[in-house]
């Protein structure tokens, strides 16, 4: 049984969710002020912070397993520092195929200073808007890991959500662990949105 409080903190969610989604509609000038408020209220009612992402690979391994997992992500339509934090788990647009989606973990933001291992590359700092991202299997080189140490800093505008729940096998699934912030950002929607049932139906094995 849901907590009256734990709906209460859900609809908070829900409600900036889906101003943030129309207002991101309105700047673009794709719908109008009456609009936006029927877009806002539309979501509120009949759309759902959550969708299944299926990951495939061992760049993620052992968060996801060794060939990837079925992962519930929350949707987060306009991403910044405030909204998603280092230490999560992200879906982001591949930057070298943008119809391609790829999870990785969020290892700096903005005003990082990122020093590599080598010598012979010099430091530098995060831009404005820039993020790394790193893959968790630490046995892959750079080039089996696709990422950031691959293809560099990635806007914060790629990321379009963070994994809260990986299904592995029918008995081996459970929460993601990302940053404290996200962890309690996210648990009314894990306990209201969360079906094990559902993920197990649409997994990949």
């Amino acid at each position: 049984m849901v907590s009256l409080s734990t709906w209460c903190r859900y609809i908070v969610h829900k409600l900036e969710y889906s101003f943030s989604l129309g207002w991101k509609s309105y700047k673009r000038g794709q719908i109008s002020d009456r609009e936006l408020q029927d877009a806002v209220w539309k979501n509120v009612f009949q759309g759902k912070l959550t969708y299944l992402h299926w990951n495939k690979g061992e760049a993620m391994a052992p968060t996801t397993g060794e060939q990837g997992g079925t992962l519930l992500v929350r949707k987060i339509p306009a991403a910044d520092p405030t909204r998603v934090f280092v230490g999560d788990v992200v879906v982001f647009k591949d930057p070298d195929n943008s119809d391609n989606y790829l999870v990785r973990r969020l290892a700096a933001t903005e005003g990082y200073e990122m020093v590599s291992k080598d010598e012979k590359d010099e430091p530098f700092v995060l831009e404005k808007d820039q993020c790394w991202l790193l893959a968790d299997n630490e046995k892959l080189k750079p080039k089996e890991a696709k990422d950031s140490r691959l293809f560099g800093p990635v806007p914060m505008t790629n990321i379009v959500g963070r994994v809260i729940y990986c299904l592995r096998t029918a008995v081996d699934h459970g929460p993601v662990q990302n940053s404290h912030s996200s962890m309690r950002k996210d648990s009314p929607v894990l306990e209201i949105e969360l079906d094990v049932d559902e993920m197990v139906k649409n997994h990949k094995p």
